[in-house]
């Protein structure tokens, strides 16, 4: 089709005309309203972006020679890193003796990569750099899916405090109608404490 009949049909139809692959031979042009095209491809765009998940890594340093509880506490930071959809990077820092047992801090490493297994997984193994010894774990979950699980959970905590108030509320209101019965008692001519006054 000729350039000035593609432009006429354009026209008659209100739309625009698109050279959609210029490189080929002959080029290929198509009628699109581009306007509206444009904003289409925008849209997608934001509801891609939207969707995305932009995992972040989180760090957690340890020491050769740590407690146990605070070994305990760490872990359970990693743990809610990986349940929130992140990476956790472990640095293991070694000082003075410490450097000449490296093999220490790969048993620390792997009993933590075992305790947290269910949540994440070893991303890259283990390796000495330097004075630190490196591990990143990866999530189990997707970010999106850590937070679908996460509003799933604060929902159903939500509703279990509103039904635990309502409860709490009705039994309130259950004792004090059964306070003001037991208290109140009707009034006879026996209970008049003036004897001038006659009821």
């Amino acid at each position: 089709m000729r350039v000035e009949d593609a432009l006429r049909l354009a026209a008659e139809n209100d739309l625009d005309l698109v050279e959609v692959a210029p490189m080929a031979r002959p080029p290929v042009a198509k009628l699109m309203d581009y306007g509206k095209f444009k904003f289409e491809a925008a849209q997608k765009e934001r509801d891609a972006r939207r969707n995305q998940s932009n995992v972040s890594t989180k760090e957690m340093k340890l020491r050769l020679k740590i407690d146990n509880h605070d070994y305990e506490t760490k872990k359970g930071h990693v743990v809610r890193f990986l349940k929130a959809g992140d990476k956790v990077k472990i640095t293991i820092m070694f000082r003075g003796r410490e450097q000449s047992r490296p093999e220490m801090g790969m048993d620390l490493l792997r009993r933590l990569a075992d305790d947290v297994a269910e949540f994440g997984f070893v991303e890259s193994a283990p390796k000495q750099d330097g004075r630190n010894m490196l591990m990143v774990l990866g999530p189990t979950k997707k970010k999106t899916e850590a937070r679908a699980d996460q509003a799933a959970d604060r929902d159903r905590r939500i509703a279990e405090r509103k039904s635990n108030a309502e409860q709490d509320r009705a039994a309130e209101a259950q004792m004090r109608a059964a306070a003001t019965s037991a208290t109140k008692k009707k009034r006879g001519p026996a209970d008049n404490l003036d004897p001038d006054i006659d009821l």
